[in-house]
C-alpha cells in the first residue's frame, strides 16, 4: 500500500468515524427530557387534532407499525363462516367500539378498496386527527357516516377517517376477494 492509498483510506475511516458520532450526538439532543422542537431538526408540520393539539404521529406503512401491545383490544369478524381478528388501538373510539359489540352489519362495498357498515352510534373522536390515510389491512371509521370500515385496498388520506386498529394475517386479501355487499357479525375478544 502506498502512502498515498493509505492516507485515503484513513481519511475515509475519519469521515465514518465523525458521521457516526455526529448522528449520535443529534440521537441524544432529540431523546433528552426537556429538548425543546428547536433542539432537533424537523422537515415538516405535525398534524394536528380537531382540537388544535398535535396529532399522535402515525407511521406510514403497515411494515412500521408496532407489534400489539398491553393496551390493544382484540376483536372477531365473521363473514360468510370466515373469521377474522384484528387488534384495535386503545382509543376513546375504539373503547366507544368495543361497547357497542356484538353487532351485526351490513357492509357495502366501496371503489374496490373497503368495506363499510352503519354502527347504530357514533364513536368518540376525542385525540383524532381530522383525518387519516389507511393502509391496507387496516380497520378504520368514517366519522361523517359513522361507519366501521374494513380496507382491503389502498385508500388515500380523507378527512373524517379515523384509524382503530389492524386486521391480522391475509384478512384484508381474504375481504378484498368477496364482491359486493356482505354481512359482517364483529364481536370482543377476550384474551
Amino acid at each position: 500500500m502506498t502512502p498515498d492509498e493509505h492516507d485515503t483510506r484513513l481519511g475515509r475511516g475519519l469521515a465514518t468515524t465523525a458521521l457516526v458520532a455526529a448522528t449520535a450526538a443529534w440521537s441524544l439532543v432529540a431523546c433528552t427530557p426537556g429538548a425543546s422542537s428547536s433542539d432537533t431538526p424537523t422537515s415538516a408540520t405535525r398534524p394536528t387534532t380537531a382540537t388544535g393539539s398535535p396529532a399522535p404521529s402515525q407511521p406510514s406503512t403497515a411494515a412500521t407499525r408496532t407489534p400489539v401491545r398491553e393496551d390493544t383490544m382484540r376483536i372477531e369478524v365473521r363473514i360468510d363462516g370466515q373469521r377474522f381478528q384484528a387488534t384495535l388501538d386503545d382509543s376513546a373510539a375504539s373503547r366507544d367500539l368495543v361497547a357497542q359489540l356484538p353487532l351485526t352489519l351490513e357492509m357495502t362495498d366501496h371503489g374496490g378498496v373497503e368495506k363499510t357498515g352503519a354502527l347504530p352510534s357514533p364513536l368518540s373522536l376525542d385525540g383524532q386527527p381530522a383525518g387519516a390515510d389507511p393502509d391496507v389491512g387496516d380497520v378504520g371509521y368514517y366519522a361523517p357516516g359513522s361507519d366501521v370500515v374494513l380496507y382491503y385496498g389502498d385508500q388515500s388520506y380523507y378527512d373524517g377517517i379515523v384509524v382503530l386498529g389492524r386486521l391480522e394475517g391475509d384478512a384484508a386479501e381474504r375481504i378484498a376477494d368477496m364482491p359486493g355487499p356482505i354481512t359482517a357479525t364483529v364481536a370482543a375478544l377476550d384474551d
